[in-house]
């Protein structure tokens, strides 16, 4: 189940290391204004979904990509974030 996240971080950090030209993630990367917008704006649609019943896995996907570029694109590794979610386990 997890192996699906773990080729989108192997993808956006391939993306990362050598740019593709037309690349929507790559737009990304390389605007952490943008970036941060589509995060805030993805969030946005995911909690609208909530509310009304309606795309609520599709805004959730939608959430989870956005927020892994961000991350990625700040420096700030996925390894490191689960490290921390492990720590805080009782």
């Amino acid at each position: 189940m997890f192996k699906t996240l773990e080729e989108l971080i192997a993808v956006i950090r391939q993306r990362k290391g050598s740019p593709v030209k037309e690349s929507y993630t790559n737009k990304l990367l390389s605007n952490k204004k943008l970036s941060v917008e589509k995060v805030k704006e993805e969030i946005t649609e995911l909690i609208g979904a909530i509310e009304n019943n309606t795309n609520k896995v599709h805004e959730s996907a939608d959430v989870l990509y956005h927020l892994m570029v961000l991350l990625e694109a700040n420096g700030i590794k996925i390894e490191d974030v689960m490290d921390e979610l492990k720590k805080r386990q009782k």
